[in-house]
This record gives C-alpha cells, structure tokens and sequence, in this order.
C-alpha cells in the first residue's frame, strides 16, 4: 500500500456551527403549552371488506389521545400511576411489603441493636495479643449429582465431623485489628460459599465463629469480639431464611405477608428441617446454641408454634454455660433474636433473664476470681464488660411493659444487695417517668449498694451533666464542665482509663456547638484534648471533630482562631499516617483534611490565600489526595486572579501567577500517581497559557511528554491491576486538544511539542494486538488538521496561536503535510500488518475509523487522497467483517452531504463506495 499525501479541508467553522443550530420556529403564545393533551379526531372511513366479511363499515367517534406526560399539569405523576397499578403479587413488591411488616413489630422508640455496636466495639479493646482458628477447608466428600438422598447426609455429617476434628488452622499473636480483619475475611467466606453453593461450608464456618465465643481468655475484648461474632450468625440467619423463602416461590404462587405453615410446600419444609437436624448434630454447646438461634425464625415454615416451643428449650440450654460472662451473651442474644421473630412472647424473655438472676452470684465465685486473678484484671475492669449484654437484656423485657415489672426488679434488686451492676441496667431501661416517680428510692438504694467492683464514678457523671450543661447554659457553664473534667482526670493520669467516656463528653460538646469560634474559644477545650495521650484514641477525637465541622460549617472561614485550632487537629490526624496506615484510613483523612482546606478563604486577600497553601503542603506532606487538592486550589487562585484584572494583569498580579505556577510545578512531581501528575501537569499548563505565562506552560507541557515513557503497563485501581494504555489515550486527547492552541517556542522551531510527543509515541512499547497507538495517531491526523486552517476554533484571550503567529505562511502549512503523511504512513504500515486471520476484524474497525477520519478532516478533491479513502472503504468489507448496518448509515451520511455547498465532488465518491452483501 503507497504512501499517500495529506491534504487537509479548509473549514468554515461559523458556517459549521450556524448548519448545525435548531431552526426556530416561530410560536403563537396564548392557550399553547407543550405538555397540554393532544386531541385528535378520527373521521368515519370506509373500510374495504375482506373476502368473506360481512362487514363493510365502521365508525367511530371522536376521541381524545392524552400525552403521557400532560398528566403532570394535573398534579398526577405518571410514575406514580405505574406503581399504583403494578402487580401487588409481584415476588419484589411481596418481598419488599413482607420485610417493612417485620421490620415494623417493634415501634421507632425501641433502640435497635445496630445503634449499640459501634460504641461496644470502640469501648472494648485491648492491646494483648489473640487467636482465632481458620477453616482450611476440605475437597473430600463431596457428593456428586447422582447420589442417593442418605448418602448425601452421610456425606455432610462426615464433613461436619472432618470440621471438628481438625480442618482448622489457628493464627496466633494477632493484634486487636488483624482479629478484626480476620473475622470480616470469615464473614466475606461464609457469603462467597453460600453464593457458590457450597452450604456446607458455610454452616462450619459458622460453627467455627461460634466456637470462639466460648473464649474469654483476652476477657476485656469479648464484648467486641461477641458484636463482630454475631455479625456473622445475623449474616448465616438471613441467608437460610430467604434461601428457604424463595423455595416456597413460584410461578404459580408467593407466600402472603403473613403466612402460616400450611402455605409452605413440601420442599421448602424438608429444606428446613435438614438444617435443624444438621445443627442438632454439632456436639459442643455453645455453637449448637448459637446456630440455632441465628435461625430461630426458620420455625415460621414448620409449625405456629414452632418459635413459642423453642424459645423455653434455648433458654433452658444456656444453664449448662458455666462462665457467667459467657451465658449473659448468650442471653442477650436470645433476646436480640426472640425481638426480632416474636416480641409478644415475653414471658420467654422473663424468664431468660430470672434464670440470669438465679446465676447472678457466680460473679463472685472463686471460679470467676481465680480468671480474674490469672489474666491480671481488677474486679472494677471485669463488672462493665457485662453492661452492654445486661443493658440489651433489660431494654428486651422492659419494653412496654407494665410499671409493676419494675417494681418487681427493684425487690431483686434489694435482695442481691442492691448490686450497683444490676440497678445501673435498671436504671437505663425503664421509662424515665417510671424511674423518675421513684427517684427517691433509687437514691436510697444507690447510697446503700456495694461499690467494690463497679464504683460511682465521676467521669460517668461528667459525660451526662456536660450534655445538659450544652443544651441550658452558655459557653462559660460548658468551659467550667470541662476544667472540673481536667481537675479530676489529670493526677496520677487517671485520664488513661476513662478515654471512653471522654471521647463521649468530646462528642456532646461538638454536637451543640456548630459555631467553631465559639467552641475553639472555649478556654479550657484545647487543654481538654491534651487529655488524649494515646495516639489511636486521639486520631479518633480529632476525626470526630473534622466531620461536625465539614458537616455544619457553611461559609468560608479565615478566623484566626479556628484556622490555627484546626490546623493542630489536620496535623494530629496527618502525623498518624505511617507505613502500616490502611488506604481506607488514608483516604478519610484526606477528605476530613481536604474538607479544611477547601473552607479557608482570605478574600481578596490572594497573597495570604497563597501563604496559607504553602504552609498546608509542609504540614501535609504525606497525604498524596491533600497535595492534589492544594495544587488544584492555587490553580482556581491563579484564575480568579485573572478574573479579578479581566486577563490584563499588572506587574503584581503577573508575579503573582507566576508565584501560583510554580508552586504547582515544585508540588507535582511529588505525587506518586503517575496519572495524577500528568493531569496535574495538563492542567497546571492550561492555567498558565490562560495568565499569559508562556514559557511556565510550556515547561509543563515538556514534564508531561517527557513522563510518558514512565507509564506502566499495568496500574492499580481500586485495588486491581489494570492495563493503563486507555487511560493513556484518553490523556493524550485531551494534551492534543490543548496543544492546538499552544503557539510554537521562537527557539524550538515549527510544531516542536508536537514533534517531541509523536517521537515519546512512536518510541514506546505498546502492548501486543493493541490497536491504541493507531488510534493516538489518527487524532493526532485530527490535531494537525484543524492547526492548518486560517482560524483556529477556539483561542484562549490575548494568546496568540500558531493560526496568528504564522498567518497561513506556506513553510508552516508544509512542515504540517509533512508530519500528516509520516502519522498517515504509520497507521497504513499497521493496518498491513493486521492482513491475518485472527485480526481482520480489528483490520475493518480500523479501516472504516481512518476512512471517517479522512471524511471528516481531508480534503477529497485531491485524487490520491480520494483513491485512498475508496481503498480503506473496500478494505472495511473485504473479509465480511464489516457491520453492514454502519456503512449503509455511512454512505448515507455521504450522499446527503454532497447536496451541501462546496460538496459536489462528494456525489463522485459514493458512487465509487459499493455496499458489499454477505454470501
């Protein structure tokens, strides 16, 4: 295939535009509206009568067709009557009724466990070291499709037992977090084995979780490490019900909102049963227990009185749990699952918790104190770990219950001592006006019940009495809480046990000050902060802040006081960073700081604005996304300077764009995104050819050519490696688009960054059967065309563009042709090399691109290049692979242009471009 000579079209791109605008059609106003109904009449017509009708005629009168969307001016949304005339026996509607019906048993003023679990999980941790056991998994076994039914359960009690003895695999040593990422990698299984179908493994990972409940060894985490366990029993619970559900769906019918067992076929019955007899069949208590709580709801399928029977039994079952600790989670489950299926049947939920008080004294056994003693804990530390289970237990049983019920718990109470334990619990779980009618009591037994173990504490004082200082009294009163905080929490840094509660009082104090002056004016609130030595705890504070201050700040700031506050609370949750911080926690603490910087602003005051940008890239050097949005506000600095002096900068505003400039030049290569750093240059440069900088555009334009070799194959996105060449093209469109009205170096020669960029092109290695470097280079066919023209189609203000600089000069135009037939050469050269079996298709793709390409930029009155555009048509459909569909729309275009002015040798050309049929 000959090289052919580009010859560009001489564009007209006011005449383009102006072809291309909507004729206006000239309105009579009045009783006109868009969406007002159409009204159609249909007139009596004859119609001829089929062979062997006896009818001939028919009529009809005058109708009416309504708009669909006219209905809006009536006040009916056409949505609206589409949900209201859906199918209510749609298996999503059912679904969808049937979960808000259950989710409705309780009312909004009971507290849902969901809101608990955060403040258990950040109360109760620990720095020791832990375990957890794996399921390694197991290939034997299995059974095959054609199996008979009992060999299928023999199979499955066999894995189970291969599971118990020992397909396990225990990590130890492991920090609070590793524990934690191994009980969500638990948790992520048991949904992957469900979704692929392998039950059984996710019944033993369940098992497995079950297990670790019976566990107290590292005691002060186990509140935690009971949320994250029955996070995944809810998981396991939810994933059997509607497996079942749905078996109980069919074609011919779906269960009603309120089903009974009798609607419940066959199938979805023996399906059930297999999973209570296969939990039945785990030998160990506590995982026996648990698992079958987790599916207490599954009863609905097999009987009405399936959950009122079990309830008693499961209950019953906990007596045999001999740790006190242990048996109270245990309970408190119960409780959260017996709430969710069957909240009427409270007597269960009584007597769960009578059987808890019978138990109550093994707190003080030597069993219990002999643990306490070996693990090094204090009875004062011990006591609070079962705040959480017994304050579910209470908030479970006294949930609209009668006032005598409490009554009855404050003689148990008397009778176990007035326990400080139980009557906290109490206290919190009753109505306040039931608590309240009998303030005077409760005082009494406050004053006399046991404090060793569970001490009336200050800090718990101060975290209530500060929430009412907030919301009655003034800055003052919420500054002398806070000192008397300080006071009390400061000797013998009693403040390093308490970080609970004082991250609590932190909490109420910011969510009633939303005004940051006032709050960071607050004498002793920066002194309370100091309070929090630990780093994890501090960072934790410091975030909390960060989100009520992006969350309710709503006009720029430039307030001495809050700037300097927040930029030590931004450099506290920066200098936490290290090589071990997760990206999850990198990027939260660059929109929290981010967050700040885009809600600082000096006014007018653009040198100080620049100050203060200097000053953040010190502080936040490690958060690459705060680099990236510094560079990004000195770049909208640098344009509303331009907007300020209208494009006419004076000597000052021009040093300070070049001040601007450099900063992003010095603050890119920084980054380590290599994508980033090529849009950051990219865009850095177009703010500089925008301020006039001329030869700062152009360095940025060299960085960026120059870091193009540096592109991997391959990047990471969103934790996946991905090929980066579509990234890499789409970044070259838009630098092409740029540099169309970059004018050329007086030094550098003609169309110099375009050159340097075809050679960076041309030298690198491209992935194999990869078709992008053609595409590059027929847009950058598409840039020199439109650089040809008189007139470029856009310009930026007071920049002079090779259009203006060269004026049309001939030697531009010819250095121009020039690099059109090298880039026209290199894509004819590829699509030779494409002449093979496996890539003709790619071969008629490319083919009928560069064929469009030469449409829409070339000029087709020069024979050669109008011989050459037959060639690639033919070549589109040599080999059958072309989309007929396209080239007959294609040729469409081309006769239709050809009826345009200055078009006519277009008529040759489609006469010349046959449409070849498929045999």
């Amino acid at each position: 295939m000959a090289v052919f000579p580009w010859h560009s079209r001489g564009r007209n791109y006011k005449a383009e535009f102006a072809s291309c605008r909507l004729e206006a059609v000239p309105l009579e106003f009045g009783d006109y509206h868009p969406l007002k109904p159409i009204t159609v009449t249909e007139s009596k017509t004859k119609k001829v009568s089929r062979k062997g009708s006896t009818s001939s005629t028919s009529s009809s009168s005058s109708s009416s067709v309504v708009d669909p969307l006219s209905s809006v001016l009536d006040g009916t949304d056409p949505l609206s009557m589409f949900a209201a005339t859906a199918d209510p026996a749609a298996p999503d509607s059912s679904r969808k009724r049937r979960d808000r019906d259950e989710n409705s048993i309780v009312g909004s003023d009971f507290e849902p466990w969901a809101s608990k679990r955060g403040e258990i999980l950040a109360r109760y941790t620990t720095t020791e070291k832990l375990s957890i056991n794996l399921f390694m998994g197991s290939e034997k076994g299995k059974a095959t499709a054609t199996s008979a039914m009992s060999e299928k359960v023999r199979t499955r009690l066999e894995e189970l037992d291969d599971f118990e003895e020992g397909s396990q695999k225990e990590l130890l040593n492991l920090t609070q977090q590793d524990y934690v990422n191994r009980i969500e990698e638990l948790n992520q299984s048991l949904k992957d084995a469900w979704a692929s179908d392998q039950k059984v493994k996710a019944l033993k990972i369940v098992i497995q979780c079950s297990k670790l409940l019976s566990d107290t060894s590292v005691i002060q985490f186990y509140p935690s490490k009971f949320v994250l366990i029955t996070d995944i029993l809810d998981t396991f619970g939810k994933l059997v019900y509607e497996r079942i559900f749905s078996m109980c769906v069919d074609n011919r019918s779906v269960l009603p909102d309120h089903f009974s067992p009798e609607n419940v076929n066959d199938t979805a019955k023996e399906t059930c049963l297999n999973w209570f007899f296969k939990i039945a069949s785990i030998r160990e208590l506590i995982p026996r227990f648990y698992v079958e709580a987790s599916i207490l709801k599954c009863n609905k399928f097999l009987s009405k009185t399936g959950i009122s029977e079990c309830l008693p039994r499961l209950t019953c079952m906990i007596r045999g749990i001999g740790d006190p600790l242990v048996s109270v989670y245990a309970r408190a489950y119960l409780c959260r699952v017996g709430m969710e299926v069957a909240p009427h049947l409270k007597e269960s939920l009584n007597k769960n918790f009578f059987d808890f008080l019978l138990t109550f004294k093994q707190i003080h056994g030597d069993t219990v104190q002999n643990q306490l003693v070996v693990q090094g804990v204090e009875l004062p530390s011990y006591l609070p770990l079962y705040s959480p289970a017994m304050d579910w237990i209470f908030q479970c049983i006294s949930y609209h219950a009668p006032e005598a019920l409490l009554t009855e718990m404050m003689e148990r109470c008397k009778k176990l001592g007035n326990n400080a334990l139980l009557l906290n619990s109490v206290m919190s779980a009753f109505r306040a006006e039931f608590i309240a009618t009998r303030s005077m009591d409760f005082i009494g037994m406050i004053k006399e019940c046991d404090e060793s173990g569970f001490p009336k504490d200050y800090v718990n004082c101060a975290e209530v009495w500060v929430e009412y200082t907030c919301k009655h009294f003034t800055k003052r009163e919420v500054n002398t809480v806070l000192a008397d905080v300080i006071k009390h929490m400061t000797p013998d840094r009693a403040f390093e046990d308490s970080y609970p509660q004082l991250q609590s009082i932190i909490k109420k104090v910011i969510a009633h000050f939303h005004d940051f002056s006032v709050l960071f004016s607050v004498e002793k609130f920066l002194p309370f902060l100091d309070m929090f030595q630990k780093e994890s705890v501090r960072v934790e504070v410091c975030k909390c802040i960060m989100e009520v201050f992006i969350k309710h700040q709503q006009e720029p700031t430039k307030d001495p006081v809050i700037l300097n506050a927040l930029l030590h609370v931004c450099k506290t949750m920066h200098d936490s960073v290290n090589a071990l911080t997760l990206e999850d926690e990198k990027r939260m603490l660059a929109y929290l700081i981010n967050g700040f910087i885009k809600m600082v602003s000096f006014g007018r005051d653009f040198e100080q604005q620049l100050s203060f940008y200097v000053e953040a890239r010190s502080m936040f050097c490690n958060l690459e996304p705060v680099l990236v949005q510094l560079i990004h506000s000195v770049n909208r600095l640098a344009m509303e300077t331009r907007k300020v002096m209208k494009g006419n900068h004076s000597r000052k505003t021009a040093a300070f764009v070049r001040a601007c400039v450099a900063y992003c030049f010095i603050t890119i290569p920084s980054l380590v995104g290599i994508f980033t750093r090529l849009n950051l240059y990219l865009h850095s440069g177009q703010v500089a050819l925008a301020n006039q900088c001329l030869s700062q555009a152009d360095a940025f334009f060299k960085a960026a050519i120059s870091l193009i070799p540096e592109v991997p194959k391959t990047i990471n996105i969103d934790g996946k490696m991905r090929p980066s060449e579509s990234f890499l093209l789409e970044f070259l469109c838009n630098f092409f688009s740029t540099l169309l009205i970059v004018p050329d170096h007086p030094e550098h020669g003609v169309l110099f960054l375009v050159r340097e960029l075809l050679n960076v092109i041309q030298d690198y290695t491209w992935e194999d059967n990869s078709d992008d470097k053609i595409r590059i280079y027929t847009c950058v066919l598409h840039l020199l065309s439109a650089m040809s023209q008189e007139t470029y189609l856009y310009h930026i203000d007071k920049v002079d563009s090779n259009d203006s600089l060269y004026g049309g000069d001939t030697k531009f135009l010819a250095e121009n042709n020039k690099l059109c037939e090298t880039v026209m050469g290199q894509i004819l050269e590829h699509l030779k090399t494409l002449a093979k079996d496996e890539a003709l298709k790619r071969q008629s793709s490319l083919g009928l691109s560069f064929f469009n390409s030469i449409l829409a930029h070339g000029d087709l009155r020069n024979n050669r290049l109008n011989q050459l555009s037959v060639n690639l048509w033919h070549l589109a459909q040599r080999h059958g692979c072309a989309d007929t569909r396209t080239m007959v729309k294609t040729l469409e275009y081309i006769k239709k242009r050809s009826k345009h002015p200055d078009m006519g040798h277009l008529t040759e050309l489609a006469l010349r471009l046959p449409l070849q049929t498929r045999t």
